[in-house]
């Protein structure tokens, strides 16, 4: 990983968009700071589009897909997004409705026997947003050791699941999507963009265990000075790394882009 200020102009210069990670990365402590709101308009000011990219359940998602000055939330590990067009909001899933229900009960068998194996780990408190997965809370209000965490992995493995590990939450799934493919799927259902051409159009920016996907996936990748505690378990680190964690953390990558991209016109 190397310092945000060696980022360079030619590396900025084909930038369309950037997606980014929410708690960890945007959110500092789970807020939304005005420092990193306000980056997110300089962002969009200057022409960019905008993905929030989050673990996050899809009626997050619906919010903020409103509410933000961004393009696309795509949550869920890239199972769900949303794409607001005017007042209207479509929802972008990787199932049919009936597929979707059929799929989330089976989910739900298999979250039921995790939990009576896991009686120590409480489900997150944002489950009933959720329409692809169920999340565990492993660091948001509790501190679970990560020898547990990584037996319930391997426990929702054997129950035919995948599971994804967060800076807070453990999430189960029987979708096959991560962040970087449902994110390039959502782009390409959304505004018809090349698959292959966005992952060198879009920057991305996280901070965990979740992200990897989209470091590995992303030519052009940052983390946030947090990122540091997962890195020897990324088999991609980002590319370049903030001096500042969080929201401040997004919020000086977002500068730098501006910087070089102002000194490209």
């Amino acid at each position: 990983m190397r310092p945000l200020a060696e980022l360079a102009l030619a590396a900025v210069t084909p930038l369309r968009g950037v997606v980014f990670d929410l708690d960890g990365t945007l959110l500092t402590d789970g807020a939304l700071t005005l420092e990193a709101y306000r980056s997110l308009f300089s962002l969009r000011e200057r022409g960019l589009r905008l993905v929030a990219c989050t673990g996050r359940p899809a009626g997050w998602g619906a919010v903020i897909a409103r509410q933000w000055p961004i393009d696309l939330a795509v949550t869920e590990n890239g199972a769900v997004a949303f794409r607001r067009d005017g007042a209207r909001l479509s929802v972008l899933d990787s199932l049919p409705e009936e597929a979707r229900r059929a799929r989330r009960e089976r989910l739900l068998e298999v979250v039921a026997s995790l939990h009576r194996e896991f009686p120590e780990i409480p489900l997150a408190d944002d489950n009933q947003e959720r329409r692809s997965d169920v999340t565990f809370d492993v660091r948001e209000t509790v501190n679970i050791s990560s020898s547990r965490v990584a037996e319930l992995r391997l426990a929702a493995a054997r129950e035919g699941a995948r599971t994804f590990e967060s800076s807070i939450h453990v999430h189960v799934t029987l979708d096959a999507e991560d962040k970087a493919s449902g994110t390039v799927r959502a782009l390409a259902r959304a505004y018809g963009d090349d698959a292959t051409k966005a992952l060198g159009t879009y920057a991305f920016v996280g901070d965990s265990g979740n992200d990897e996907a989209c470091f590995s996936a992303f030519h052009l990748t940052f983390g946030v000075s947090n990122v540091a505690r997962w890195a020897r378990h990324l088999s991609v680190p980002p590319r370049f790394v903030a001096a500042q964690p969080e929201g401040a953390g997004f919020a000086a990558i977002a500068a730098r882009l501006l910087v070089l991209r102002a000194s490209s016109t």
